[in-house]
């Protein structure tokens, strides 16, 4: 079949040209409108269930709210966990669901569910919603908008008027733009219309609470007047005359008695106020309106970047006009995907230009160089082909597969046109000679069948990439399918193009042609050193011994970890303080800090989120702050000094924690735990004192180990509150119902909605709440007078007891368990090792009462849970590689020596990640793996030419053969590690580039893994093929030959 499309293809070869032109120009097109981004979705599919539950405690959030939710969704096919965070007035709860569960289908079927539990929770709890489904980075965008002085000299906007130009002009624009799945505002006053009661005033004019809420809701409203019909018409009826501001709402009649007509401003204070807020924003320590953007699922980051920007631009002027100053690109993620695209194409084309050199050197001759060349666009064009087709993007995944697939690619042609080419130079030395067709099929088809087995090991290498689950197999995954479609593509251009494209330009030039004489004599030292090995053998073997025991010593002290640090040019801090602390002070010390690192050159802004928005995704309380730190671009490591300042400046700070991390890291870590950091504890139980007490022993154990930074409980308890209990028997005795109670409660402090007021298509509510003077002051809650249904007025002290006393800011659960976590950094020093040491120490420390117990998670564990899985399946794998060697060697000596490439291989790479200092990451023993396939083709090859040439040359083994085999193989060995490595090397060096984290640390190991293997292939097998290996005529009755002898 083989011979058959190899044929085929020299006789249709102007037919193939244009075919693979066509593709040439296709394959371009394809890869200039694919979709661009840094990773593939690695977020499995989950939806975010967010609940308000206005004015509750977190418990009672927690009780009422939470818990129904869990229940009610539980059973949902496909459901595979559930976690949720539970803080005052608001629930959120993610679901999350097994692998290739459709994500609109989970939608639908959790909005069943939810529409169900909405009628199980209690009054004044809103029904629960989905999150917009998001990508897997989720952020877009972040602006910043601040108030200076207008274009004509009037005064700045004032935070009321900032915040509503942002939510009622900016908000919907960007909302408006396809591929933007949310906008959250931070910062600002959210305008209201208060109707602020003054307790002494309804006292005198003996009017209750119940008075003003009634008068509240009659103030102001829309109402349909229907129509009139007349004979010969319908004439629609339009009520005009709604009151939207506070004078006329103030000029509400509360009550009429007699000729006195008490209205609301005689009871109340009707004024523009602020909701309260759950959040601020601060842009280089002043106050700011912060907005971010976060884009749909499946949305290209480059295009809607882009979008965003032009909507900005239109409305940029009149921004300007109104005394708004627009910061863009707070945090602008596209900016890290240009780069690290940017820096995977140049790793690609500098690559390429390095094999293209090596092909000329080793060649020496410009056509066969260039048949050599032409598989390589072909092949990676139509794997980005493939790859589109099957819905995948362009990404540092799928492209760093392309880069690490350079050398495998050029290889099929190497060894097809290294080989037609002797041939043919060969033949042109004949008396009589054959014809060029026939020259060029029997070189072809000669090293056709090691090749495609060879092709197919390395596919068989890659299954275990493939086969990884969770979120190592979300990012690695496309990079194995890119690098097996890759191969493919190869394997079909050599069986197709390259014999075509020999046969068109080689025959005349192999006539004029002799070997380079820089080759003959290369090939003459080299048969000078192999004789010395051949005669003494203990000189290749014994250093490969003395090799092996020292990366076995080595790789004892490797550390490990799960991905390396990303370099975004970009850092997200998190402050926490202590509970309760308000939003005042959460700004004052962000302010501290932007001014401490503004004074570092290398910071360029520093944009602070206090809390969260108010329809925001996380659910902070005014405590905990989150910095998005941009610095100067392309710094490389020199990013680790800047993070060290940041780490600095926030230390300074007493009384508070922090972490820092990069955006993508920040993703990845709560994709693994739930929680952003490296290292996770989760300690389960329901007693929240004892997960309290456990948390701070932990929190205490972790921060003595060396190499802890950033150590912190996830949720402190302490969060000061004052709670209000009712006493029935007094609510009787004055004649007071319960629920009466709560909501005068509720209306004073939390405030009601009575109404809404329509202004040019902006709602603002209009709410009843208790004069500001009197709200501020928690140690006058009890003067608040109560009126009863028989008119007596009582203060709230006599019918509650009302005492201050420490809660918690959130309660955390997984799997409907309670949980609380402690977590933190690692630095100096590997992960792996860190978590070690960190369980033997809590082991040893802390004890765990019955039914309370930890769980460590975060980045240590998915690298320990995706090693073991990688081991499982490369075993599985390797029993496919030895049955597959098994059909092309035929006998097990020979079977044996071409595995000695796994052990030599390894040395290599354990030195490489050794001398750089690096640590072995998921992507350091995907190289491996990688390495491993790559290696064994050479040897694949070496041993079948020995077999050509025993079997169809019909030469005796011997050391003449064996030298002379070796040194017929030495330039296809030496130019396949040469492509391979220089194809690899402007990744391996830039490993601390954007965009090259992840592949970088694969180069390290198959650099490292390519030069001992290599060594390995020219001096050491040839010596040991001599010894044990095994050529002759194939048995015909196919048995299997296993003797050693």
């Amino acid at each position: 079949m083989l011979q058959a499309i190899v044929s085929i293809s020299l006789r249709q070869r102007g037919v193939l040209m244009v075919l693979a032109l066509l593709l040439l120009v296709y394959g371009l097109y394809v890869a200039t409108q694919a979709k661009l981004d840094v990773f593939p979705e690695f977020v499995p599919p989950q939806v975010g269930i967010q609940c308000e539950a206005p004015g509750l405690a977190p418990e009672q959030v927690e009780t009422l709210v939470t818990r129904p939710i869990e229940t009610g969704i539980t059973g949902i096919s496909a459901l595979e966990s559930v976690r949720s965070q539970s803080v005052q007035g608001l629930a959120i709860v993610t679901a999350i669901f097994r692998e290739g569960t459709n994500i609109l289908t989970a939608r639908q079927m959790l909005g069943e569910r939810l529409a169900e539990v909405a009628g199980e929770l209690p009054q004044g709890v809103q029904a629960p919603k989905m999150q917009p489904l998001t990508s897997a980075t989720m952020d877009l965008l972040k602006i910043g908008l601040t108030a200076d002085a207008a274009d004509d000299g009037a005064a700045p906007p004032t935070p009321m008027e900032l915040r509503t130009f942002a939510d009622w002009v900016v908000r919907p624009r960007l909302l408006a733009v396809q591929g933007v799945a949310s906008v959250n505002v931070y910062g600002g006053d959210v305008r209201q219309l208060q109707i602020e009661v003054m307790p002494d005033r309804l006292a005198a004019l003996d009017l209750t609470l119940d008075d003003v809420l009634a008068a509240g809701r009659a103030a102001t409203g829309v109402r349909g007047a229907g129509f009139v019909d007349t004979p010969s018409q319908r004439i629609v009826l339009q009520s005009e005359g709604q009151a939207n501001t506070p004078e006329e709402i103030g000029d509400t009649v509360v009550t009429q008695r007699g000729a006195q007509i008490i209205r609301l401003r005689d009871v109340a204070r009707v004024r523009d106020g602020a909701q309260p807020k759950f959040g601020e924003g601060m842009l280089q320590g002043r106050p700011a309106v912060l907005i971010a953007l976060l884009s749909q699922y499946g949305a290209n980051t480059l295009e809607v970047t882009d979008a965003v920007e032009q909507a900005l631009d239109e409305m940029e002027p009149s921004l300007m006009a109104k005394g708004i100053t627009l910061h863009r690109g707070l945090f602008r993620p596209a900016s890290f995907v240009e780069s690290a695209i940017r820096n995977i194409n140049h790793s690609l084309l500098l690559g390429s230009l390095f094999v293209a050199i090596v092909l000329f050197v080793f060649l020496w001759n410009l056509r066969t160089a260039f048949i050599c060349l032409t598989v390589l666009p072909l092949s990676l064009l139509a794997a980005i082909v493939l790859l589109d087709q099957l819905g995948a993007t362009l990404n540092t995944i799928t492209l760093g597969g392309l880069v690490i697939a350079i050398g495998v690619v050029v290889d099929d042609a190497i060894i097809d046109v290294e080989n037609i080419f002797r041939r043919l130079r060969e033949n042109a030395q004949l008396p009589t000679p054959r014809s060029a067709f026939a020259v060029v099929l029997d070189a072809s088809m000669e090293v056709r069948g090691s090749v495609v087995y060879a092709t197919f090991l390395v596919i068989i290498v890659f299954v275990p990439v493939l086969t990884m689950s969770g979120l190592q197999g979300k990012l690695f995954a496309p990079l194995a399918w890119s690098y097996i479609l890759a191969v493919l593509a190869s394997l079909g251009v050599a069986l197709t193009v390259t014999p075509a494209m020999a046969m068109l330009m080689l025959p005349q030039q192999a006539q004029r042609s002799h070997e380079p004489r820089l080759i003959a004599w290369f090939k003459s030292g080299y048969s000078w050193l192999l004789g010395g090995f051949v005669r003494e053998p203990a000189l290749a073997i014994a250093p490969v011994v003395i090799l092996c025991a020292g990366a076995l010593w080595l790789a004892r002290g490797l550390g490990g970890e799960f991905l390396p640090e990303f370099r975004e040019g970009h850092f997200v801090t998190h402050l926490n303080a202590i509970p309760g602390t308000s939003l005042a002070e959460s700004a004052r010390i962000g302010k501290q800090i932007a001014e401490t690192l503004l004074k570092t050159d290398k910071v360029l802004t520093v944009p602070q989120q206090i809390g969260r928005a108010e329809l925001g995704e996380d659910p902070w309380g005014p405590h905990r702050s989150e910095f998005h730190i941009n610095i100067t671009p392309n710094l490389g490591s020199g990013e680790d000094e800047v993070r060290n300042a940041i780490r600095e400046a926030f230390e300074q700070i007493p009384g508070v924690t922090s972490d820092i991390t990069t955006f993508l890291g920040d993703r990845i870590g709560e994709t693994i735990s739930g929680e952003t950091a490296a290292v996770v504890v989760s300690i389960y139980g329901d007693d929240l004192d004892v997960l309290d007490q456990k948390a701070e022993a932990v929190r205490a154990t972790l921060a003595g180990i060396p190499g802890a930074v950033d150590v912190q409980i996830a949720a402190p308890p302490g969060a000061p509150q004052t709670r209000i209990r009712l006493r029935h028997d007094r609510l009787t005795q004055f004649g007071f119902r319960a629920v009466d109670v709560l909501d005068a409660i509720q209306t004073a402090y939390q405030g009601t909605t009575v109404a809404q007021t329509f202004e040019n298509g902006r709602v603002f509510d209009v709410v009843v709440v208790l004069d500001e003077s009197q709200r501020q002051e928690p140690e006058v809650i009890g003067s608040l007078l109560l009126t009863s249904a028989g008119g007596t007025r009582i203060p709230l002290s006599e019918l509650t007891d009302i005492y201050g006393t420490q809660g918690r800011f959130m309660l955390l659960h997984d799997e409907a368990r309670r949980r609380q976590a402690v977590t933190c950094n690692v630095e100096g020093r590997d992960v792996s090792s860190f978590v070690d040491e960190a369980k033997a120490a809590i082991g040893d420390r802390v004890s765990f009462p019955a039914g309370t117990y930890p769980v460590f998670g975060g980045e240590a564990e998915a690298r320990a849970e995706a090693e073991q899985e990688l081991l499982i399946h490369t075993s599985l794998a390797g029993i496919g590689i030895i049955l597959l060697l098994m059909i092309v060697m035929r006998n097990l000596p020979n079977l044996l020596l071409v595995l000695l490439n796994l052990p030599f291989a390894l040395v290599g790479g354990v030195v490489a990640v050794y001398l750089t200092g690096a640590s072995i990451s998921i992507g350091g023993l995907v190289g491996f793996v990688t390495l491993f396939g790559i290696t064994t083709r050479n040897s694949i090859m070496l041993m079948s030419h020995y077999e050509h040439l025993v079997v169809s040359e019909s030469q005796t083994w011997g050391a003449a053969t064996a030298i002379r085999g070796a040194s017929e193989r030495l330039v296809p060995i030496l130019m396949t590690a040469l492509v391979t490595g220089l194809g690899l090397l402007p990744i391996a060096i830039g490993a601390n580039a954007a965009g090259r984290e992840i592949e970088g640390p694969m180069a390290i190991v198959i650099l490292g893994g390519l030069t001992t293997s290599t060594l390995l292939n020219l001096l050491v097998l040839p010596t040991l093929a001599l010894a044990w290996g095994r050529f002759e005529p194939h048995v015909e009755d196919g048995r299997w030959q296993t003797s050693l002898n």
